[in-house]
């Protein structure tokens, strides 16, 4: 019970002379004492009751409050019936030491307030004990079998009136409880993703007790792989540190029973079972990855890759009519002087976060397929096919927004001796580009290698054309920045016979000159500027900016 609670108990007679602030501490039971020190006989957690006999000089109170507050009391209540009205000295000395204080009425006996506080704290501790194996029947019969890991979360919300949530080591919100209300927001979740991996790096045990945005969690850690926590203990912690799943409950566990602690604990391995069998699922998606890469590295022909893709797709987006386009996104661990091995951290890393984290719910990232070679992981990430007309807008996966919203949890775990690095390629449309799609991802992630930080990422927009000019830029990311430029011009020349390529290598030619080129192509100068600004639309450049003229004729010399 709360210290508060009593008094909320008129019967009691108690009147609060200190320690507004610590009204919310847990009584665990009660001693009555006049001892000059009774520290040996005390547990923690105890309402001490007294009727000040030990008091001689007003030096005593200090010593006294000092004993008892050392041993971890919850409150101090003092009878009236010795010494008349409580005195200063002992208010200051409580007051000093953050110890609440309690004056007890004359006409109330130290035995009722005995009788009162047993009775609620016994009737408190039966309640759990002879909840917790109904509860874990319950949850074994309801749980991630039955409905997946909210399930779990509506009992512990429904039976023990606890917000609790369910989330990746990035903070994105897998799992939540129905009757727990809104989520925490994405900046939180984050912030507590970050926590539980800077304790899990110093190898604390949980559960981990954090306040953020004035708030406190508890934090529990969902191993997966069938992992207890004595296991988990005796493996490097790095090895999954980037890919177990957290349970976040909104409360504080230090004054929980050990009855209590142990149902938390069958929650987190009932959790763990989803997060077991998600794994299992993710075995054919992989596969498809991996075959994928296979055939891409080796040189197969587009057709035999594009058969593969036609495979993917509809295991990845289920019920999609159209083939989508492609993305490619790599990434790399590192771990300073350790002989873990980075891939298949990577990749269960990649399969995490490679989600919009306002998302919720495990069933977006059934849409990454995730490869692993040696220390690199692989990404095939499926879009919806967008419109051939489309106006040359950023689709897909962003590096920039990508790395904002995992930096800061990630960075934690890293720490001082890991390392994550990203590359993120430009939406490709067929089996011929994505060759060139994942030579651009991997040189997007050598780009960013080159920078400082403990997570960094690079995105295809930052492969600018004067990068292209070095000699050790690969055939194939050249191949891919013209077919990013130019393609969207050359399809729609394809379907309207609208010129657009010629036109862009006369208005090059020509300086930018709008009457010159108007002149050369026979036009009107209305419609050159037609044209241009349809170029412009379709790949989202500038022609009035030297860089974009700069990338369009380099472009056009390469092709």
């Amino acid at each position: 019970m709360r210290l508060r609670a009593l008094l909320d108990t008129d019967a009691l007679g108690l009147r609060l002379l200190g320690g507004e602030d610590e009204l919310d501490r847990t009584v665990r039971g009660v001693m009555t004492t006049d001892l000059r020190d009774p520290s040996r006989y005390l547990s923690g957690g105890e309402l001490v009751l007294t009727g000040l006999a030990w008091r001689r000089e007003p030096a005593d109170s200090e010593s006294f409050v000092r004993l008892v507050a050392g041993a971890g009391v919850a409150a101090l209540a003092a009878g009236e019936a010795e010494l008349g009205a409580v005195p200063d000295d002992l208010i200051t000395a409580c007051a000093r030491h953050r110890l609440p204080l309690f004056a007890v009425h004359e006409s109330v006996a130290f035995a009722s307030i005995t009788e009162h506080v047993v009775r609620q704290v016994s009737g408190e501790r039966a309640g759990d004990l002879a909840a917790v194996v109904d509860r874990h029947r319950r949850m074994m019969t309801s749980g991630p079998a039955g409905g997946g890991p909210d399930v779990v979360l509506d009992l512990l919300g429904s039976d023990l009136d606890l917000r609790a949530w369910v989330l990746s080591p990035a903070g994105r919100l897998i799992a939540g409880s129905k009757v727990s209300g809104p989520a925490p927001a994405h900046d939180v979740c984050a912030a507590l993703a970050a926590e539980q991996l800077t304790a899990a790096r110093t190898g604390r045990r949980g559960p981990h007790r954090v306040a953020v945005g004035g708030t406190t969690y508890s934090l529990f850690p969902v191993r997966g792989n069938g992992r207890t926590a004595t296991q988990g203990a005796s493996r490097d912690v790095r090895e999954t540190l980037l890919s177990d799943w957290l349970l976040a409950v909104e409360a504080d566990a230090g004054d929980w029973p050990a009855e209590r602690l142990d149902l938390l604990q069958g929650v987190t391995q009932l959790i763990a079972v989803e997060r077991d069998r998600r794994d299992t699922a993710r075995t054919v998606r992989r596969r498809l990855a991996q075959e994928v890469l296979e055939l891409v590295q080796t040189g197969a022909a587009p057709a035999e890759i594009a058969a593969r893709l036609r495979v993917a797709a509809p295991v990845l987006l289920p019920g999609l009519g159209a083939a989508p386009h492609w993305q490619v996104v790599v990434a790399r661990v590192d771990w300073a002087g350790a002989g873990i091995e980075g891939g298949p951290v990577a990749q269960a890393l990649l399969e995490e976060i490679l989600v919009d984290p306002l998302l919720t719910g495990p069933e977006h990232s059934d849409r990454i397929a995730v490869a692993h070679t040696g220390d690199e992981a692989i990404a095939l990430v499926p879009l919806p096919a967008v419109s051939s007309e489309h106006d040359g807008s950023e689709t897909g996966i962003l590096a920039e927004e990508l790395l904002a919203a995992v930096r800061d949890p990630l960075s934690a775990g890293l720490d001082d001796d890991g390392r994550l690095t990203i590359g993120v390629s430009a939406a490709v449309h067929s089996a011929e580009g994505l060759r060139g799609a994942l030579e651009e991802a991997r040189h997007a992630r050598r780009v960013a290698a080159a920078r400082p930080g403990r997570v960094c990422a690079a995105g295809h927009q930052e492969l600018a054309s004067h990068v292209l000019l070095l000699p050790f830029v690969p055939d194939d990311v050249r191949r891919a920045f013209t077919a990013r430029l130019l393609d969207p011009l050359r399809d729609y020349d394809r379907r309207h016979r609208a010129e657009l390529i010629p036109t862009l290598e006369a208005f090059l030619e020509c300086d930018g000159s709008w009457t010159r080129c108007a002149t050369r192509l026979h036009l009107h100068v209305n419609t050159l500027r037609y044209r241009v600004g349809r170029i412009e639309q379709l790949t989202g450049r500038d022609l009035s900016r030297l860089e974009d003229k700069l990338d369009f004729f380099l472009a056009l010399r390469m092709s």
